[in-house]
């Protein structure tokens, strides 16, 4: 008699225990489809990024040895703003250095972990130095001829990791990639503002960048 209680007993514990487990899968379930129904209406938008200016202290190619070396010092300033009216931004390990055709020009800057909330904008102005960068041979032909036409374009690079945030729920990392094409003029072409000292040049560019997430 014992034998068949106990053994029904045990069977309407395992079933209590599935349908306890069935339960918190089910909320578990409807939880994540309410984040993520609610993540489709928000439907977050890319933040924008604007090259404002660039302090060029110096920019010196020389071609004496195999290969030619490239030595350039800039500080830029670089203002990002988060078009979103719900959704935060988390900027993490974002990297900034100056490429030109393709090639990497200066040491990568970390700019400090930043949080965008709702229309905010940031502004950081790191600076990127590049001592003695051999050059490819045809990156540096192709640098002598835009440095003879008075004319170089150097891109700014913005390559790093963002969260977006809705409400107390922080998403996963998503790659960032902003491209800000700044126009370097030199010589009798300058439209750089010298400093008083000759020490360094000031561009200003209110330049719209591509930004890719």
């Amino acid at each position: 008699m014992c034998e068949k209680e106990c053994g029904h007993d045990d069977d309407d514990k395992k079933q209590l225990l599935r349908w306890l487990l069935i339960g918190v899968v089910a909320f578990i379930v409807a939880f994540l489809f309410v984040i993520f129904l609610f993540w489709l209406i928000t439907k977050p938008t890319k933040p924008t990024f604007v090259l404002q200016d660039a302090t060029l202290y110096a920019f010196n190619l020389s071609s004496v040895s195999a290969p030619s070396i490239l030595t350039s010092n800039l500080q830029v300033t670089i203002s990002s703003r988060n078009p979103n009216q719900r959704i935060g931004i988390y900027y993490e390990k974002v990297d900034v250095y100056a490429s030109y055709r393709n090639q990497q020009i200066t040491l990568p800057t970390m700019i400090p972990v930043t949080y965008q909330g709702h229309k905010d904008i940031s502004v950081w102005s790191p600076f990127l130095y590049g001592d003695a960068v051999p050059l490819s041979p045809y990156v540096a032909t192709s640098l002598s001829q835009d440095l003879n036409t008075g004319m170089v374009l150097v891109n700014i690079k913005v390559d790093g990791k963002i969260k977006w945030r809705v409400g107390t729920w922080i998403s996963g990392k998503y790659g960032l990639n902003a491209n800000c094409p700044a126009y370097l003029s030199f010589g009798e072409k300058s439209k750089g503002i010298a400093f008083a000292t000759g020490a360094a040049i000031k561009y200003q560019f209110v330049q719209g960048c591509t930004v890719e997430v």
